[in-house]
């Protein structure tokens, strides 16, 4: 293996962003540790993979601590390090008003979107803490709920504020350490979680509206051109967007 060869980590690699965002770091040369739930759909983003690539796949249950630790020991002994961390995993909930949402629902939105990044956040910061050349990148996928809710999306959007309060804290604390931190914040990409909304999504006032979406792959250039800084520059905040969404200004 390179000693120049660069070490990515990506959660939730089987569809989606993760998956647009992992084939991207593949194809800027990078290592891509590919992680989620289901076995058989990071094999098949593992095939998508150019030929010749490192990779490693490795299914895990980000919110279960011992499966993570199992995940970044698994990385450690195979690349010796850890330069890049994509925090992707997450989930959505069924639209609700607070007092009809389950606490099994809200618990598990919780559990995955902002315990299972801590976890993950954990394990790569004392890889890159103590691993030689020091430090590394942390980069969180938030979201435009971060910034302004839609309705009918309490834990989804409070998960996301999480995130957004975790990350600051990230990039002040990896800062002895050369470990940096940033989160990306997407709104409308074109992945399963999203399907609906070209056919309508539920606005502020009611009413449905279709909405513009911009296809996965360039939020994975987006995440490529972090992952590329050097470490004594930082992206604290990029939001990625399909230009015509209603988001700036009153819709």
């Amino acid at each position: 293996m390179s000693a120049g060869l660069k070490i990515a980590l990506v959660t939730g690699a089987g569809t989606g962003i993760g998956k647009a965002v992992a084939l991207a770091l593949f194809n800027a040369g990078y290592a891509v540790v590919l992680t989620g739930r289901r076995k058989d759909m990071l094999e098949a983003t593992a095939k998508e993979a150019p030929a010749g690539a490192n990779t490693l796949v490795f299914p895990a249950d980000i919110s279960d601590p011992a499966q993570v630790k199992a995940l970044f020991a698994k990385t450690k002994n195979t690349f010796g390090r850890l330069d890049v961390l994509f925090n992707n995993a997450g989930i959505g909930a069924p639209p609700s008003t607070p007092d009809e949402l389950p606490y099994e629902t809200w618990k598990a939105a919780v559990d995955i979107n902002v315990n299972g990044t801590f976890l993950c956040v954990q394990e790569a910061f004392r890889l890159m803490r103590y691993q030689t050349p020091q430090g590394g990148r942390i980069i969180n996928n938030g979201s435009l709920a971060a910034h302004a809710p839609r309705p009918l999306s309490i834990a989804y959007t409070a998960t996301k504020h999480l995130i957004t309060g975790l990350t600051r804290q990230l990039a002040l604390d990896g800062r002895p350490f050369d470990i940096a931190c940033g989160p990306i914040d997407i709104g409308n990409a074109d992945t399963p979680m999203t399907a609906h909304t070209p056919i309508g999504a539920l606005q502020a006032n009611g009413t449905m509206m279709p909405e513009k979406q911009m296809h996965t792959a360039h939020v994975g250039e987006a995440v490529v051109y972090m992952a590329g800084l050097p470490l004594d520059t930082n992206v604290l905040f990029m939001t990625v967007m399909a230009t015509k969404m209603p988001f700036v200004g009153r819709g």
